[in-house]
This record gives C-alpha cells, structure tokens and sequence, in this order.
C-alpha cells in the first residue's frame, strides 16, 4: 500500500489529503482503491488577497506559506507522492501566470492550475467513484466560482463554471458577516444573470441534484442541527433549504448560534452558498440535493495520480 497526497488550493481554503492507495483497478467503485490517512484543512482566505482582479504579492506570501506547511505535512507522513492544484483563485486572476510562477519558485513544487472544464469533469471522477450516484447535475460551489456538470449513464457533459461563489459573493454583497435580506437578494439577482448565460439550461433540469465541495458539506452540517436529529443528511430538500432561510429571518442571533456550531470557518459563507444553491434548485426544478461523499480531489487522485 503506498501513501498518495493531494493538496487543494481553493478561493476559501487549502486542504492536505493523504490517501492510502491499494493495487487494482476498475470503473465503479473505485472509492475502495483508497482510504483516508491524513487531513489538515487551513483556511487562509485566499480569495480577499485579488485586488482589482491581481493576485496580491500578499497573497502569493500566504499561499507560499501555506502550501510549505502542507507540504512539510505530506512528506513527514510519507508520501510517496504529492502533487498541488488550484481552482478559481489562481485561474482567474489576471496575474495567474506570474503567481504561480512565483509561489512554485518559492515552494520548489509544481502548481497544476486546473481549468474550469478540468475542475468541473475531476469533481464528476471524484462524485461517481463509489459507483452508486446515477443520473442528475453534479454542483460544486467553491469560494469564487461554481461547477456545474450534466451526469448521464455515458458520462459528462456540458461542464460549465460560472464566476461566482460563496466566498466572492460575501466580498461583493455582504456589509457584515451574516448577510441581510437585501443582500440575499443580490447575491441571487447576480447569480441568476450568470444562470441566463447558460447555453442549454435546460438540460441541467431534473428532480434530483448531486452537490460536492465545502458549500455542499456545509449545508448538511447545518441541516444536521436543524432537521437531521444530530446526523448530518445525506439528502436535503428543497425545502428543508427554505427552513435555513426562514430562521435566519425569523431569528437571526438563533441561526447565528447554530451555525457557529456547525460550520464555524463558513458563517460567512454559509448563507450565500444556499443563495447559489436555492438559485440552481429553483431554475433546474430540483427538489433536492444528494451530498456525494467525495470530489474533486478524489478526483484528481483516480484520474491524474492512479490512471
């Protein structure tokens, strides 16, 4: 069994993965060909260091920072390989070329900067590897962008990354940390203005939704307290979605309290992440989201590292 590390660079956090890899091969269930060994989250906030659209020279400090320790991480619990991505932080500034460089120069380490369509078909590769996800729109909602992917028996289609997320819609929208009713109404106004840019919306439509990433986990750890008895859900309806929206409405220091239990790094993403969500339930038709357990990082383990 040899130790396998992958390491995300995302808008909000950067995360170390660690697998244990056994031999074989095979096109479902590939979810039994690794296990989790090693997982260390830091959440550095990348997204705030683009300025006017340039990664900051602060920016490339901090990510240089990070991703050092990280990797001090992955070779003290040795790995036998690791290799660094990075998503809509690092992929739509207007400086990417030139951050990168820099902060590869400084970690002596390769940064795969994946595209949208890579970043939206990896998250499929990661969502279908336990072989029991069927057909439906895969979402991941990341800090500053979100994937959407059309699952069919033969595979994806029409992977899609629409310049909005959690995190760049609290930079641009919210005044303080929980955002206000106007503010909700925003982040949904400009999201759907990026939905209408879809060239075949209609073929996202469907009854059920898969989602992946940070935003989708923590609407479950939510739903968790809220609907799901202590056990996060697996499922969450539309809505039970709604009911996060009426209590911070009806109760804001209540839902305040509940998500600083749940989600204490994303209180100030949390709610506009449901924005974006509630916006592609809402014009796709679903009627609920199915949390998938894995993604693009599993991904890009089966596909870039194991293939």
């Amino acid at each position: 069994m040899d130790r396998y590390s992958v390491i995300d660079t995302g808008s909000n956090t950067v995360r170390l993965v660690a697998y244990d890899v056994r031999a074989g091969k095979g096109a479902k269930g590939r979810d039994k060909l690794f296990t989790d060994a090693v997982n260390e989250k830091k959440t550095p906030g990348l997204a705030t260091y683009v300025e006017d659209g340039v990664f900051s020279e602060a920016g490339i400090a901090k990510t240089s920072d990070v991703l050092q320790r990280l990797l001090e991480i992955a070779e003290n619990v040795d790995s036998k390989k690791t290799r660094i991505f990075a998503t809509a932080v690092l992929r739509n500034c207007t400086n990417s070329a030139e951050a990168v460089a820099e902060i590869e120069e400084r970690i002596g380490k390769k940064i795969d900067v994946l595209s949208a369509e890579e970043e939206a078909h990896l998250g499929y590769v990661g969502a279908t590897c336990t072989g029991d996800v069927g057909d439906g729109t895969l979402i991941d909602i990341g800090g500053g962008s979100t994937e959407l992917t059309r699952m069919t028996p033969d595979g994806d289609r029409l992977n899609v990354s629409l310049g909005q997320g959690s995190v760049s819609s609290y930079s641009d929208f919210v005044s303080l940390v929980l955002p206000t009713a106007a503010e909700i109404k925003a982040i949904a106004k400009a999201f759907g203005k990026k939905l209408k840019t879809l060239e075949d919306a209609d073929a996202y439509s469907g009854r059920v939704m898969y989602g992946i990433g940070g935003s989708a986990r923590a609407v479950s750890k939510m739903g968790a307290l809220m609907f799901g008895g202590g056990v996060k859900p697996k499922v969450v309806t539309a809505d039970q979605l709604e009911s996060v929206f009426r209590l911070l409405g009806d109760d804001p220091g209540a839902f305040a309290h509940m998500a600083v239990r749940a989600v204490p790094d994303r209180l100030h993403s949390l709610i506009p992440g449901c924005t974006i969500l509630r916006a592609c339930m809402q014009a796709f038709g679903a009627e609920e989201l199915r949390i998938c357990k894995y993604g693009v990082r599993e991904g890009y383990l089966l596909d870039r590292m194991l293939s």
